[in-house]
């Protein structure tokens, strides 16, 4: 089977911030401390065994480390000529925590990078061969799909999505699913002021297997857009929410969702919203994903009824 055979696909969850909760060994970081990509070179055991426990708890859909594995953000390391080395180290590392698991794929992480055309601090020309370079090597090391996440800006999403449909069809594997993801702030809109129905009508003409949200909010903040999403986007919805907004007790930054109270309300999503794409950000651990796999157990995405 494919990504694109399943009714439901489930992602796994956030990488950030469960690896702040590993024990990793200083001498991985080097003088390049908080660049995660690294880690899958410098201590692919680390990564492999954070896949690993998203494998083992369910999830169908296993990122790759490589969210700000372009030059772009590697360039702020001195990294940017390991682009190629680290993405199919992120690639590895993804297969190696599969290890043949049936319908369980890896999906190539493409992040928005640090700095927005929107806003004057990249050319469209420069953000788009760092994008090319990067999907270019997701796709030599063999991912079974994209995901370009994390979206705050129009103009960086649409050169991202133009320039990996490019990359596709020049290496002949416009095969590969693609789905897009925006985050909307607590405001309602994009950071740089796009609200969710723009976006819906800008990424219309391209061949997407899924959109949807992620990061930034819980469940409960995206639950307009993703109703807005389920009337009047035609393709398949997705939703990758935080854990709720955070919180700081005793000087540590917590996320507040239970893995039960994720679940049911990504079960809701599904029932009530049609969305048929569900996973974690910022937060979410195997226990959240085991929960998530249990309540949408048998469970079918609702019908929808797009508006013309």
């Amino acid at each position: 089977m494919q990504p694109t055979d399943h009714e439901i696909l489930i992602l796994d969850g956030a990488c950030g911030t469960n690896l702040q909760e590993m024990d990793i060994p200083s001498s991985a970081w080097g003088e390049s401390e908080g660049c995660n990509e690294l880690l899958n070179i410098s201590s692919p055991e680390t990564i492999v065994a954070l896949h690993t426990g998203f494998v083992d708890a369910g999830a169908m859909v296993i990122e790759t480390n490589t969210f700000g594995a372009s030059s772009i953000v590697l360039a702020e390391y001195g990294l940017e000529e390991k682009v190629e080395e680290i993405n199919l180290a992120g690639v590895e590392n993804a297969r190696r925590a599969i290890n043949g698991k049936p319908n369980t794929y890896i999906a190539g992480s493409v992040g928005p990078g640090t700095k927005l055309p929107s806003l004057g601090h990249i050319t469209v020309d420069a953000l788009a061969s760092a994008h090319a370079e990067q999907i270019r090597a997701l796709v030599r090391g063999g991912v079974d799909l994209l995901i370009i996440e994390t979206c705050q800006d129009l103009l960086q999403i649409k050169t991202a999505m133009t320039t990996c449909f490019q990359v596709l069809e020049e290496m002949e594997k416009k095969d590969i699913p693609v789905m897009a993801s925006v985050t909307i702030e607590r405001t309602g809109t994009m950071l740089v002021g796009t609200d969710i129905a723009a976006a819906a009508v800008t990424f219309e003409p391209f061949p997407l297997f899924s959109f949807g949200l992620n990061c930034a909010t819980g469940p409960g903040e995206m639950e307009s857009h993703i109703r807005y999403l389920s009337q009047n986007w035609a393709g398949r919805i997705s939703c990758v929410p935080n854990q709720g907004l955070p919180e700081v007790v005793d000087g540590k930054t917590c996320y507040p969702l239970s893995p039960k109270q994720y679940a049911l309300a990504m079960k809701r999503f599904v029932t009530e919203f049609g969305v048929s794409i569900v996973g974690g950000c910022c937060g979410t651990t195997p226990e959240h994903t085991r929960a998530l796999v249990k309540e949408l157990k048998d469970v079918k995405p609702a019908s929808r009824e797009v508006s013309a």
